[in-house]
């Protein structure tokens, strides 16, 4: 009698850095299988998925920072039909008892795919939503530019000559921007006059163009998320920088989340049970994404002042003893629900 020793399907785990990634091979009870490093390139990539084959079928790679270091990784296993799922940290109980090593963190991120610590389905970050994402990134970094940009004139403005402090006294953002844009310094026997103006120059300056980029990337995002999310941008409270954050936080698979109470608490918005003995209370969930979160937020608040819904509600909850916080956090939650069932879905 010939006996044919089937296949052991094997989980692999990968500790992702800017040039090298660490991965390991778990069998099915947990064992160890091996550990090798591979160059963060596609041949390195192609390599490390052939490694892993070699040990058996693999049927999950569990990879830290699929956002960051660990993206294009997770990209190519995803189109080779390997299951990816996001490991955000490893377990720190093991580190502390053994310790911080690649190969360490490389079999803790197998072994939390495997037991099912970690079970979110990696972002493919491939499509539409990648588009708007790095749109994204770069109006952040202009409108957190733009306010710096602005601090930095006022504090200048603040100590300045008397003559200057005075010529801008009570401006507005925008008409200090223009004004100060505007100047023609030229040398004098007051070297502190000169330079003063010359920085105020520079610094309204910085304020039009970071204005003109945000405008431009505005127009780029409009252009991308009005045709691809349109039943949420229909959604009262929900603009287009709204809808984009949402977007980008389910992805381009938003089928990896897969209910709403998934959906809710990748936005921070579950209430955690926090219930002992005789007393039953929630807590508020502090994790999930901070930036959905406020998109939540920007959401309810638009609500609380249009909505007549959301007014009655609000007088209702009022009446019932509730806080203005406690409201705002039970409506963020009804809004998750809503914005759920509205995100796109390819």
């Amino acid at each position: 009698m010939t006996i044919v020793e089937a296949e052991r399907p094997v989980t692999g785990g990968v500790d992702t850095h800017a040039d090298v990634h660490v991965a390991a091979a778990l069998d099915p009870i947990g064992g160890l299988l091996g550990v090798e490093s591979f160059a963060a390139t596609k041949a390195g990539y192609e390599q490390l998925a052939v490694w892993l084959h070699e040990f058996g079928p693999v049927v999950r790679v569990g990879v830290e920072g699929t956002g960051a270091y660990g993206a294009g990784l997770a990209r190519f296993l995803r189109h080779v039909g390997i299951e990816v799922i996001e490991v955000d940290r490893s377990n720190r109980q093991a580190r502390r008892q053994q310790g911080k090593s690649d190969p360490a963190d490389a079999v803790e991120a197998a072994r939390a795919a495997q037991g099912g610590r970690a079970q979110g389905i990696a972002k493919s970050r491939d499509g539409t939503v990648e588009a708007i994402r790095a749109l994204m990134v770069a109006r952040r970094s202009a409108q957190h530019s733009r306010v710096a940009t602005l601090n930095q004139m006022r504090q200048v403005c603040f100590t300045a000559p008397d003559q200057i402090r005075d010529r801008f006294r009570g401006l507005t953002a925008g008409a200090l921007a223009d004004e100060t844009a505007a100047l023609r310094p030229r040398p004098g026997p007051d070297p502190v006059m000169f330079a003063t103006y010359t920085t105020l120059r520079t610094l309204g300056r910085r304020v039009l163009y970071l204005e003109e980029e945000l405008g431009r990337v505005d127009t780029l995002l409009g252009e991308l998320v009005s045709p691809y999310a349109p039943e949420l941008m229909a959604l009262r409270g929900v603009g287009v920088q709204t809808a984009a954050i949402l977007v980008c936080t389910a992805g381009d698979n938003p089928e990896r989340v897969r209910t709403e109470a998934a959906w809710a608490h990748l936005c921070g918005v579950a209430p955690i049970e926090a219930s002992s003995g005789k007393v039953t209370r929630h807590r508020l969930d502090r994790g999930g994404n901070r930036q959905a979160n406020k998109a939540l937020w920007t959401i309810v608040m638009v609500r609380m002042a249009s909505d007549p819904r959301t007014r009655v509600y609000l007088e209702r909850r009022t009446k019932e003893g509730r806080s203005k916080r406690e409201i705002i956090r039970m409506l963020k939650r009804y809004v998750a629900r809503e914005v759920y069932r509205h995100l796109p879905r390819p």
